[in-house]
């Protein structure tokens, strides 16, 4: 096992009882998850909070009032099933904000020791590489994450820690965010009396909570398509080495649907859980469903269209994600070590027949992927009063990030999650959102 692979599939480091809290601030909903460890050191949900994502658009916060409201609600109610008060957090960044970049650091060693003090100067000298956006202004960065190691030319090394050589070379992926959309991340949850401890983005916490040891080790990627926003992202050879994401999701097929149907939103999404589909069948043609017009309530003034007409506005959305994560991925020349795995994950990967379009547009095996890292389905109460899994509505697709984040809160190892903040003498997250707190 290599990489990420060697602390998610290997022996648990958490301590029994420790509790743990996320954040997964998405389109559509803002979901809390606070989790406490057990005897063998997995995470057991103990309280959960989802709320309608009000005041966020295309994975961008539109409306602070709105959105602290959500967020406030979500954890209120996560708490109040766990019996705990919660004061940090570890929150998501929305694919669209992600930029991508593979640097490599060389260190001298002069024939000594490697030790841990090396490793983090290398993280450090990561940190002042941040790349800049279209205007010149410094990224966020959100990780820093070793993805090769060599050695006086030797590659292929898995963990440096302890060899003696004259020459470290170390291939590191960063992943970084705009600034201002972070920023305002951050002073959203500050304000409802949060302390972010982490950043993570969608695309690795999805992984985390979605693939299997191989899948991280071969090759293979992963596309979370969310209600606003499809984030994505490869691994390989344990890492994850490429992230990225789109502002295009389930809420736009919801729009088209309201559009060529002449229905409202709210019915354009009913429509589409009842009937959608992304493959057309011959039944299709013949079968009716009732489209209630824009302002009309009453079933008789519903208009009759076939399902197929339904189906037709649905597909040709469905293509358009899977066309631009293509393109994005050619562009970025991480085909070749993507290999031949796709994942599908997020709300909008329950669309029947959406495997068959992913696999013919990206041509590659295709798998639906859920949570697996915490038990389900939802199991009775314990005798301390806690919650030993996941509800079924809970455990699915539409909250694999949320699933992820949790496996991001219990890393042991810091090299693996390295926020930005961190490396460069304190915690400017936190300190931030004490600012934020103290400015109220």
């Amino acid at each position: 096992m290599n990489g990420i692979a060697q602390w998610l599939f290997g022996k648990p480091h958490a301590t029994k009882g420790e509790i743990f809290s996320v954040l997964d601030i998405g389109s559509s909903k803002i979901a809390c998850f606070i989790a406490r460890v057990d005897e063998n050191g997995q995470p057991h949900v103990v309280g959960i909070g989802h709320q309608l994502a009000e005041g966020v658009r295309g994975g961008l916060i539109s409306d602070m009032e709105l959105v602290q409201r959500a967020i406030n609600a979500a954890v209120a109610t996560a708490e109040q099933m766990a019996g705990e008060t919660i004061e940090r957090v570890i929150v998501n960044v929305s694919g669209p904000l992600l930029s991508s970049q593979i640097v490599n650091i060389e260190l001298p060693l002069n024939g000594r020791e490697i030790t841990d003090n090396d490793i983090q100067r290398v993280l450090a000298q990561g940190q002042t590489l941040a790349p800049e956006d279209s205007q010149g202004h410094a990224l966020e960065l959100i990780h820093t994450l070793p993805v090769h190691y060599a050695l006086d030319g030797q590659k292929g090394i898995s963990d440096p820690l302890g060899m003696i050589g004259h020459l470290l070379n170390v291939q590191l992926h960063l992943i970084s965010a705009a600034f201002g959309p972070v920023r305002t991340l951050v002073t959203a949850v500050a304000r409802c009396h949060l302390e972010v401890e982490k950043l993570v983005a969608t695309p690795y916490a999805s992984g985390l909570a979605c693939l299997v040891e191989d899948e991280i080790d071969l090759g293979s990627i992963i596309i979370d398509i969310g209600a606003g926003t499809t984030s994505f992202g490869v691994f390989f050879d344990g890492h994850m080495v490429y992230a990225d994401g789109i502002s295009v999701g389930g809420s736009h097929i919801t729009s088209d649907i309201a559009r060529g149907l002449t229905t409202s939103l709210a019915h354009a999404e009913r429509l589409k859980t009842l009937y959608g589909s992304a493959i057309l069948s011959q039944m299709d043609e013949r079968e009716l469903i009732d489209v209630p017009q824009i302002g009309e309530e009453a079933p008789e003034h519903a208009n009759h269209a076939p399902k197929a007409q339904l189906i037709r506005i649905i597909q040709p959305r469905l293509e358009e994600i899977f066309e631009m994560v293509r393109s994005r991925l050619n562009a970025a020349g991480v085909n070749e070590i993507s290999g031949r795995r796709v994942v599908l994950t997020g709300g909008t990967s329950q669309l029947p027949g959406i495997r068959d379009v992913a696999q013919r547009i990206l041509d590659r095996q295709v798998r639906l992927g859920r949570p697996m890292r915490i038990s389900r389905p939802y199991a009775n109460k314990t005798n301390s009063g806690g919650f030993t899994g996941l509800a079924e509505a809970t455990s699915g697709p539409a909250f694999s990030t949320t699933a992820g984040l949790l496996s991001m809160a219990m890393s042991p190892d810091p090299t693996l999650q390295h926020s930005i903040t961190e490396a460069l003498g304190g915690n400017l997250v936190g300190r931030f959102g004490q600012w934020v707190k103290q400015s109220l």
